[in-house]
């Protein structure tokens, strides 16, 4: 059974987003109609109003883009942890419908690969135990969805998912904000570390500033902080 690999890719974004919240932006300001702002809007570059729109905290408008992304090589964990990110859509790869019997990918958690050669052969070996019991039950349930859906009772957390999500940019904004924490988990911290750098190259005028809650002001875990706010700003200003 090998080991789930993490990859993140960006299906959808909407498009000219940027110059949309730009729009968004000034027709509330605006006696112009729409088509009058859309052509200024078209004509010039926009970083600057959209600097001064998220910094007065305007952020309403950037709600007309979402992102859609899929993401491959995540354990369960993680998508216990993601679900709780209720202004999301998610589809999920189901353990009812798709059977594990030829195997599974897992998720090996760093700590584990820390330890040794040791260490990561015992926990290849317990995954391997669970992928047997899971056959064994597959056998005496019978064949098709219903075996699948209690045989999978005896997967691990490891056992890897696959998954399509969209957020709305200022759900992504809040996203980044608690999930790129060094106090966020390794797996959802890494996945949503990925993300930021794709949106960041798509709508940078809008992500240039993004990332845990220390990049733009002080530390909001207090004093659950992990000490590190400077080399965690830099590595965020160079995503």
């Amino acid at each position: 059974m090998p080991e789930a690999k993490l990859n993140v890719e960006l299906l959808s974004c909407t498009p000219e987003g940027e110059n949309l919240v730009a729009l968004a932006a000034k027709l509330c300001y605006a006696k112009s109609d729409v088509s009058s702002l859309r052509e200024k809007v078209s004509a010039s570059d926009q970083s600057a109003f959209l600097d001064k729109i998220l910094s007065s905290g305007h952020l309403s408008v950037v709600e007309h883009i979402s992102c859609t992304f899929a993401v491959d090589g995540v354990s369960r964990v993680l998508l216990s942890q993601l679900t709780r990110h209720r202004i999301a859509s998610f589809s999920v790869q189901s353990q009812r419908y798709v059977s594990m019997a030829d195997g599974f990918n897992y998720v090996v958690p760093p700590k584990i690969r820390a330890l040794g050669e040791e260490a990561v052969t015992r926990y290849h070996a317990q995954m391997a135990q669970m992928q047997i019991w899971y056959q064994e039950w597959q056998e005496r349930l019978g064949v098709g969805e219903s075996s699948n859906e209690d045989a999978r009772f005896v997967l691990p957390n490891a056992c890897e998912t696959r998954l399509i999500m969209t957020m709305n940019a200022r759900e992504l904004k809040h996203f980044f904000k608690l999930r790129c924490c060094e106090r966020a988990q390794w797996e959802i911290r890494e996945m949503a570390t990925e993300m930021l750098r794709i949106v960041k190259a798509r709508l940078p005028a809008l992500f240039a500033d993004d990332g845990p809650g220390c990049v733009t002001g002080p530390c909001p875990e207090g004093k659950m902080a992990c000490g590190r706010i400077g080399e965690i700003r830099a590595k965020f200003k160079q995503l």
